[in-house]
């Protein structure tokens, strides 16, 4: 049995009109639903082993600080095979990153792909905002059965539903 989380990157900035896409930092409400996810994973006991993120700026402060908050900063993998790929790409990626000793990872990236991937691995057609951490459990032995994995839903959250972080 392997969990899977998949977090969207927080709220980000676009008060830079010349600034790329890839570099687009979040916004401070983006930061603090970044620090609630990872207390909120650290609530609930199911801190990941690894962080598999985009590189986009967004998403790399976004695994930052719910890997700090997690007590997990040490287990971050940044990737660009993350950032405007597809979900195929992204689960063998993850496949290829994460070692089988892994039992939970997380990763952090973009929509539509987090979507379109949580459609595919466990049927559910969902809305993930910014922000939004959804668990998925699969029944493999292995991350290399991930991109033919079929799993359950455990949990959707979304910052704006959780208590507030104290300051």
């Amino acid at each position: 049995m392997k969990t899977l989380l998949v977090l969207r990157h927080g709220k980000s900035s676009w008060a830079t009109s010349n600034m790329s896409d890839h570099d687009r930092p979040l916004k401070p409400r983006g930061e603090r639903s970044a620090r609630r996810m990872g207390q909120e994973l650290l609530r609930r006991g199911i801190a990941p082993d690894l962080i598999v993120s985009s590189t986009a700026e967004r998403a790399r402060a976004t695994a930052r600080l719910a890997a700090a908050e997690a007590g997990k900063s040490d287990v971050i993998v940044e990737t660009r095979e993350l950032y405007l790929t597809g979900v195929s790409h992204q689960l063998e990626t993850l496949a290829g990153v994460a070692g089988d000793r892994v039992a939970t990872a997380m990763i952090v990236g973009h929509n539509p792909t987090l979507e379109d991937l949580t459609e595919q691995l466990t049927g559910e057609d969902l809305r993930l905002t910014t922000g939004n951490l959804v668990r998925i459990d699969l029944d493999i032995e292995s991350w290399s059965e991930l991109p033919r994995a079929r799993g359950k839903l455990g949990f959707v959250l979304r910052p704006n539903e959780l208590s507030p972080i104290d300051p």
